[in-house]
């Protein structure tokens, strides 16, 4: 089962988007930064991801922090392709963060490529 924690001021609806897919292998729970990045950094979650309003800041400033930018990635308030999104999860990032009006879009993006993934 692969872990994903939510944050930011939309991880409520992260979590609901994920959700609503019906994706088995995917365990979506609703985090705070802090917790999230203490959790990646221990392996006892496997993604992380979060919104604010612009995508660009807010979003994974305390991951940043905390587990570097090398893990983590903004979108801000861009629409990935597949590939795009595939490309950064074989590069080894584990936090993104994107805007909160992308969340219909980016959230199922992610979770379908993280699924697929294994």
């Amino acid at each position: 089962m692969t872990k994903i924690l939510t944050g930011g001021v939309g991880k409520v609806e992260v979590t609901q988007a994920i959700g609503g897919l019906g994706i088995d292998s995917l365990d979506v729970i609703p985090s705070s930064d802090m917790d999230a990045a203490m959790k990646l950094r221990a392996g006892q979650a496997d993604y992380y991801l979060g919104t604010c309003h612009t995508g660009a800041g807010a979003s994974l400033g305390v991951l940043v922090g905390l587990l570097g930018s090398a893990s983590c990635h903004t979108f801000g308030r861009s629409v990935p392709t597949e590939d795009a999104i595939a490309a950064l999860l074989a590069d080894g990032k584990k936090a993104f963060g994107f805007s909160m009006d992308q969340i219909d879009v980016i959230a199922p993006l992610m979770a379908r490529a993280i699924a697929a993934r294994g």
